[in-house]
């Protein structure tokens, strides 16, 4: 990515007029509610309406949640989560910002040569580890299959 510096230290920073394929970015959208105009209009079904947008993306961030430690897509959900809220959040459309920025960040960096060859050093390293260690299990325990573990 290109952060107009080659001085370390420096944040990269989306320009707010991104259009791509004649479609406006997120960023030219501006930041507030989308809810449609003739809810906007009223502040009492404007507020019932922020209602259920919270209500409905506390209950995917808390589905996402749950999904962490079981299978599931957790950050995958928790990030749909975040997404309802950032159609009627001001907060919600900024961490949102934060996070696509820093994931695109990232990428980059993970493409470098440098950090890639040495992503592949250091896999290669630790499988060798884990293929020491079993080899070293194995040898001195032998395989032994749970089907035909004997009756202590």
């Amino acid at each position: 990515m290109n952060t107009g510096s080659d001085q370390p230290g420096e944040v990269a920073v989306a320009t707010d007029e991104a259009e791509v394929d004649g479609v406006k970015g997120d960023s030219e959208q501006g930041l507030g509610s989308r809810a449609p105009e003739f809810i906007k209009a009223r502040r009492a079904l404007h507020l019932s309406w922020q209602v259920g947008v919270f209500i409905i993306g506390l209950a995917i961030v808390i589905a996402g949640i749950i999904m962490l430690p079981l299978p599931g897509p957790g950050w995958v959900v928790i990030f749909g989560g975040m997404a309802v809220w950032a159609t009627e959040f001001v907060w919600a459309q900024l961490v949102l910002r934060w996070t696509k920025r820093k994931v695109t960040e990232a990428a980059q960096r993970a493409l470098d040569p440098k950090v890639r060859r040495r992503n592949i050093i250091l896999t290669s390293i630790g499988l060798v580890i884990v293929g020491v260690l079993v080899g070293i299990y194995v040898w001195k325990f032998g395989i032994v299959m749970p089907w035909k573990i004997k009756d202590q």
